[in-house]
């Protein structure tokens, strides 16, 4: 069903998957509603030093689209800020009351420095950082009472800052665990077109020879070579680029899942083993256009690509369902069950043990996700599952968003 003019229009503030697909205009929309409500919220507080719930607001949103991330770092610059100004307070007791020399209050200023920036390279990071350049602005001038209280009110509209920040998030929400999912199952769709398209480009050149394109580039297509469809060769282009895109998501999405980080890399690496995979397979076409393959091993060849291609649409799917469903087994058959298979062409041999290194990394890569799935999928969002569920069950089935 054709989606009314009305659902176009507030699809990306209500589906997460037309989100996903304008994430950097939803951004930049975002970004600018928070700097203007951190604006009003410096006009009603009145608090001097205001531009720093403004500076906050850029700090953590200007480079950081997802929840996951947002959160993070709201989170460390809330507790960093917290403990510099703890930190801060007692170093101006300790000067107040200790009546000691000012060199002891630098030398106490130098040594809690020290300590912070040791702990901000061992385990605290951007929190220790904010711990220092809090206290920093507070007790940079300890004669001078109005430093002092300078340094408060700017912790205090960074705390203000940080606020708007996430209360902005919560209203237009891009979380990464759904984005990740996305981009995955983007990328299994594109690699399924890939992989068919492979297959397609053997079955119409088996016996073909081309002389006019063998004239045009000798060098890059060899005698008994013919060249794979160029769309094939931007489609694997653009497949990379999604497998890049997904590398920023991976500690956000491990933040929101609870999902081991190290998990979410082993399937990270399975991804980009499967794409490589196929990249061999597509080098590898245009040298099997014209050697000779009987029909038995032709049609097992067939059976076996198609049942890779329909593995990974399920795979794709299963990742962009609202419904808690299953993955399946990526195909039951086995190349070492037919013998044939190792009296073919050197070539062929190479080619079918591709495939069946493609479907050993399909199926790990199923199984890491099966298991992971009752973290990935409660992570990202109840609301977004049953709203969809609803959409579709109202439209007898399938999203008209086009997945």
């Amino acid at each position: 069903m054709k989606p009314t003019l009305y659902q176009r229009i507030t699809a990306p503030f209500v589906e997460p998957y037309v989100r996903y697909q304008h994430a950097d205009i939803l951004h930049a929309t975002r970004l600018g509603t928070a700097v203007i409500l951190a604006l009003l919220v410096n006009k009603v507080t009145n608090l001097p030093h205001g531009e720093w719930t403004t500076i906050t607001v850029f700090i953590i949103l200007g480079l950081l689209q997802y929840q996951g991330a947002i959160y993070t770092k709201a989170k460390e610059r809330v507790i960093g800020t917290l403990l510099g100004i703890g930190t801060a307070l007692g170093v101006l007791w300790f000067n107040q009351n200790a009546g000691a020399w000012l060199w002891v209050d630098y030398a106490l200023i130098g040594l809690l420095s020290g300590i912070i920036g040791y702990l901000a390279v061992r385990q605290l990071g951007y929190t220790g950082l904010l711990t220092g350049i809090t206290m920093l602005m507070i007790v940079s001038d300890l004669g001078n009472n109005s430093i002092g209280q300078d340094g408060i009110y700017r912790a205090l509209n960074i705390l203000l800052g940080t606020g708007v920040s996430v209360a902005v998030t919560l209203i237009l929400p891009l979380k990464s665990t759904l984005m990740w999912r996305f981009l995955l199952s983007s990328n299994l769709d594109a690699c399924s077109s890939l992989y068919a398209g492979v297959g397609h480009h053997i079955d119409a050149t088996d016996g073909v020879v081309d002389d006019s394109v063998q004239k045009l580039n000798p060098v890059a297509f060899p005698a008994k070579e013919v060249p794979v469809d160029r769309a094939l060769v931007t489609a694997l282009q653009q497949i990379n680029k999604r497998l890049l895109a997904v590398r920023p998501h991976i500690a956000a999405t491990a933040s929101e899942s609870g999902i081991e980080k190290e998990t979410l890399e082993t399937i990270q690496r399975t991804h980009r083993n499967i794409i490589g995979t196929i990249d061999l397979l597509l080098s590898a076409a245009p040298r099997l256009a014209n050697i000779e393959i009987d029909e038995e091993n032709h049609v097992l060849l067939v059976h076996y690509q198609h049942e890779l291609t329909q593995a990974m649409q399920h795979m794709a799917a299963v990742l962009r369902s609202p419904s808690d469903e299953v993955f399946r087994p990526i195909t039951r058959i086995a190349v070492s069950e037919y013998p044939s298979v190792q009296h073919l062409a050197f070539e062929w041999q190479g080619y079918f043990w591709l495939t069946q290194t493609l479907q050993t990394q399909l199926q790990q890569l199923s199984d890491l996700l099966q298991t992971s799935k009752p973290h990935w999928f409660a992570a990202s969002g109840l609301g977004y599952q049953r709203r969809e569920q609803r959409r579709m069950k109202e439209q007898g089935g399938e999203t008209d968003l086009h997945l």
